[in-house]
């Protein structure tokens, strides 16, 4: 499987994330190879194609719509598997913290009907490394898993 791990991000902790990812499916054999957004001109290449990128204000960024856009345009016969997420809250109050992230990343998607990923998550986002303090709620225990569960649906090994 040849698998392309992009990543939007505007402070780095989504780069941190894709590159925990790309790391993981390597593990499990996948040939992954690991991009921003913004350098990426085209995907039909890939069998499979993870995308990530941190919600602002409310907003996925463009980058990872960008991508979404170039896997519609191929249509369902050459279009690569793929998988999404997002980094949302930055602070974890309770599961109502995680109510309007989630569907401000669904809203994000479903301007993308044609496009059904195998699998999407949302994980917990960080603080801009200048903030001090620094809130950093990404649980990389459930980031590995993910990656884990990817590595099934796209049959590497």
């Amino acid at each position: 499987m040849k698998v392309l791990v992009v990543y939007a991000t505007k402070n780095g902790s989504t780069t941190d994330v894709a590159q925990e990812i790309m790391l993981r499916l390597r593990e499990y054999g996948c040939s992954v190879e690991i991009q921003p957004s913004k350098n990426v001109r085209s995907v039909k290449e890939f069998d499979c194609l993870v995308v990530g990128a941190p919600i602002y204000s409310g907003r996925w960024l463009s980058g990872a719509h960008r991508i979404l856009k170039q896997v519609s345009k191929l249509g369902p016969d050459q279009s690569p598997a793929v998988a999404v997420f997002a980094l949302g809250p930055r602070r974890d109050e309770g599961p109502e913290n995680w109510i309007v992230p989630r569907a401000q990343f669904d809203r994000a998607l479903g301007k993308h009907p044609s496009v059904v990923p195998v699998s999407t998550a949302l994980f917990g986002g960080a603080d801009p490394p200048k903030k001090s303090p620094r809130r950093d709620i990404r649980d990389w225990d459930k980031i590995k898993s993910w990656a884990d569960e990817l590595a099934q649906l796209f049959g590497c090994r």
